[in-house]
């Protein structure tokens, strides 16, 4: 080996004999045997024992004995000691294929791929050829663009028949996001492992290609725990988490058991779809098979039964959480914030701060987020400024979001807008859209105006940009300028988003659309609908006709907020709950102010608790008030 080093290393350790606590006999034996000592580097169970070894290896002249160098270099790397492993191996003589692999190995398995890749182009200069198990083991963290190279040279060299290779090719291109390229290299392995079908499902399942990732799922003969996860990580990340919940009773139906990662997954989709009944369940099986409930999981169950709409299990949750840490508070913090109590929020951020523990980012924005459902602009501008200059913590351009909507909703939009143009980040359509959102609940059209030319001029505009811009020309009554809005809203190709309502009930989750003509149930839905009407028209209520922005009639208009997809999920609740049990409803886009009179009202009427769910925030109605206080 070369007298330069590959890097410059940490001096290793003076290892020394302590025999009042040396329980390895072997290591005391003068001459100790190189076999007994490589037998004891193997069982070896602590960096202590190690550095014993490590020491006789010394005294007796055995540091170069290439076993035992060899099994002291993966030990240290093993035990996460990878700066001894890596001076080890600088100070060998002439180290062969076998010892670059293990030390490029240890390097990958650490995420240091540019070290891994600079200790494998040394080996290349020194003349050493890399062999199958070398080029698995690089592979493993390098980028897209080193992995093309090494493709080249695995192929020049004659290993691109080799499973493994050829597995971790498959990852290298799935990690890139090269998912042709990964299906190229997957399709032309003539045989097939556990792991790569694995690795080219993760493949499907990350960048969305799910179609493919369940043709190859239920192809796989034997599926582990991995497999399951996977498939079913891959619907919650991309918004199927219906399907993730479905599949998920095929895998305890397969008697496959599930583990943590099985469970943090299927709570997100339980919290996703709002469906209390399946994550109590979920809850349930937990405590009766014996699955530990770690902060982590403890944490993503909070979260889910936020999302559900029962802060009481989510509080109740966190306080059995004995070593709690700031993730844990956080979501603690965001559930109070998402369900409109933001006295309880805040109340929650000056405790954990009390106690000592330092907020994140993400504290700051369920701490925003409480001031905004509230109406708390003074407090709101305290927290956005302290995370600067109290806590060093740079606002994100989600915390922007959150001081946007909160200016936004108090009326405030000369103000909200100089905030955005005087952002360190590049504010994003998201943002923009929460300005022109605010524009349209305040009627200010002219400033509604300069932002939707801004973002259609900058080709950032999205379906609400154009939604947004023609409701307010609609509430004015210029239809000739709806007209324009929609057709250049045609043209670009943009399409508005169908508002849709889910309900659980008995452990299945109901999904509706306006005018929803396709449930099992239609017939008995609209006779509650009907009856709904005459409740609410003998307590003397008059339909919100002047929020249906389309140029019809005024009774087409009421036809039209009858049948809103959450007045659809609330009279299905109706006829399918018991009475005098709360109701649960989540609905994707913002609730519409008629449907959420009528809800108050509703709530009244049958005395029942109705927790609506929209796009921003939790609504619980109870006789005939909301949590929001009309503030939303």
């Amino acid at each position: 080996m070369s007298s330069a080093l590959l890097f410059t290393s940490p001096p290793l350790p003076t290892p020394s004999i302590n025999r009042s606590t040396l329980s390895f006999a072997a290591v005391t034996n003068f001459p100790p045997s190189p076999d007994k000592l490589a037998l004891l580097l193997d069982k070896s169970s602590s960096i202590h024992h190690l550095l014993q070894i490590h020491a006789a290896l010394l005294r007796h002249g055995l540091h170069q004995h290439p076993i035992l160098n060899f099994k002291l270099q993966r030990s240290y790397s093993s035990r996460g000691r990878l700066d001894y492993s890596l001076a080890l191996f600088n100070r060998t003589l002439n180290p062969n294929i076998f010892f670059y692999t293990s030390i490029i190995n240890a390097h990958a398995l650490h995420g240091l791929s540019q070290e891994a890749l600079f200790i494998y182009t040394q080996m290349l200069f020194e003349g050493v050829q890399p062999n199958e198990f070398t080029f698995s083991s690089i592979l493993k963290s390098c980028s897209l663009e080193h992995g093309k190279m090494l493709h080249s040279q695995v192929i020049k060299l004659g290993f691109d028949s080799d499973l493994y290779v050829k597995t971790g090719l498959v990852d290298v291109y799935a990690r890139g996001g090269d998912v042709a390229s990964a299906r190229l290299v997957f399709e032309r392995m003539p045989e097939k492992s556990l792991v790569s079908l694995t690795t080219m499902l993760t493949c499907y399942a990350k960048h969305g290609e799910l179609k493919e990732a369940r043709f190859l799922f239920d192809g796989m003969v034997k599926k582990d725990v991995v497999c399951w996860n996977v498939m079913i990580d891959g619907y919650t990340q991309h918004g199927m988490p219906k399907e993730a919940l479905v599949l998920f009773r095929r895998m305890l139906a397969a008697k496959a058991r599930p583990n943590e990662i099985t469970i943090l997954t299927v709570l997100s989709a339980c919290g996703q779809l709002g469906a209390l009944e399946s994550g109590r369940w979920l809850h349930s099986y937990m405590q009766n098979n014996d699955i530990q409930v770690s902060v982590r999981v403890a944490t993503t169950l909070i979260d889910m039964y936020s999302k559900c709409g029962s802060l009481e299990d989510a509080r109740l949750v966190f306080d059995k959480i004995y070593y709690k840490d700031v993730v844990a508070w956080n979501s603690m913090i965001i559930g109070y914030a998402l369900h409109g109590f933001s006295q309880d929020a805040l109340e929650l951020f000056h405790e954990m701060c009390r106690i000592g523990l330092r907020p994140t980012d993400i504290t700051f924005i369920g701490v925003l987020g409480a001031c905004g459902h509230a109406g708390l602009v003074k407090e709101g501008w305290s927290f956005f400024n302290a995370m600067r200059e109290e806590y060093e913590i740079e606002p994100k351009i989600e915390h922007y979001g959150c001081m946007v909507n909160l200016l936004g909703r108090a009326g405030r939009l000369e103000e909200a807008y100089e905030l955005v143009r005087n952002m360190k980040v590049e504010p994003d359509p998201i943002l923009w859209g929460a300005l022109l959102g605010a524009c349209r609940l305040h009627g200010n059209l002219e400033l509604g105006e300069k932002i939707a030319e801004y973002l259609v001029s900058h080709n950032l505009a999205n379906s609400g940009t154009y939604i947004l811009l023609s409701n307010m020309y609609a509430a004015k009554g210029d239809w000739e300028e709806v007209a324009r809005i929609r057709t250049l809203m045609k043209d670009s190709g943009v399409q508005k988003e169908p508002g849709c309502s889910s309900i659980e009930v008995h452990n299945r989750v109901h999904e509706f659309l306006a005018g929803n003509l396709k449930h099992p149930k239609t017939k008995e839905i609209y006779e509650m609908l009907e009856a709904m009407n005459g409740w609410l028209k003998a307590h003397g209520y008059t339909p919100q006709t002047e929020i249906v922005l389309h140029d019809i009639g005024d009774e087409q208009k009421e036809q039209s907020l009858e049948v809103h997809s959450e007045k659809l999920a609330l009279a299905y609740g109706l006829i399918s709950t018991q009475p005098g049990t709360p109701i649960k409803i989540v609905k994707n886009l913002r609730v519409c102010s008629d449907c959420h009179a009528v809800t108050k009202l509703i709530s009244k009427i049958t005395g029942r608790k109705i927790v609506m769910r929209d796009r921003n925030r939790f609504h619980h109605f109870v006789n005939g008030s909301c949590s929001c206080g009309d503030y939303w």
